[in-house]
């Protein structure tokens, strides 16, 4: 028996992919796909949260700003630099008509807003006590699935996503420790 990947990852993205069509016409579910996508774009609920945390303190405000700048550093590492090594075609092109969605520009591999989202839960983790991971692993799940629920991403993408995301966070608390901001 040989090993073949693709075939493999082409089996999981088709379970994941038909375990979610179970789901996709209730409107509860229509509702949350949509938002979590939307607020997954460019990084926005992460800013958001950078943003409310930093009220009345300057030294989290210098925070929120260094923050924001690494999701931005995060977002083009990943979109200009190692989507274009993989060039993979997305489920769909615009995603699935259910819902409301931005029509990508990028390739499918591995998903921008998994990675974003997992890099900015562990970096906020850091500047948050550590009660609240709970909550931002939470959201940078649903973000994370809405993204195969709308069909714009395999799943795969997503679990690519999530660990490029992970190791970029590590890098940037790396930094971040350099810099003493921790």
């Amino acid at each position: 028996m040989t090993f073949d990947p693709t075939a493999r990852f082409e089996r999981f993205d088709n379970t994941v992919d038909s375990a979610l069509e179970h789901i996709r016409d209730y409107k509860l579910v229509k509702v949350i796909f949509s938002i979590a996508s939307a607020v997954g774009d460019f990084g926005i609920l992460w800013h958001i949260i950078g943003l409310l945390r930093a009220i009345g303190s300057m030294d989290r405000l210098q925070q929120a700003v260094v923050f924001s700048c690494m999701i931005g550093i995060e977002s083009l590492l990943l979109n200009q630099g190692i989507k274009r090594l993989f060039r993979r075609s997305r489920p769909t092109t615009s995603g699935d008509d259910r819902f409301a969605l931005r029509t990508p520009r990028t390739s499918s591999f591995p998903s921008g807003h998994s990675s974003s989202a997992f890099f900015s839960s562990l970096v906020l983790t850091y500047f948050f006590a550590w009660q609240w991971w709970p909550l931002f692993y939470a959201l940078a799940m649903v973000i994370a699935i809405s993204r195969v629920g709308v069909r714009i991403h395999h799943a795969s993408d997503v679990v690519g996503g999530a660990i490029v995301g992970t190791l970029m966070g590590i890098a940037g608390l790396i930094f971040l420790n350099g810099i003493q901001l921790i």
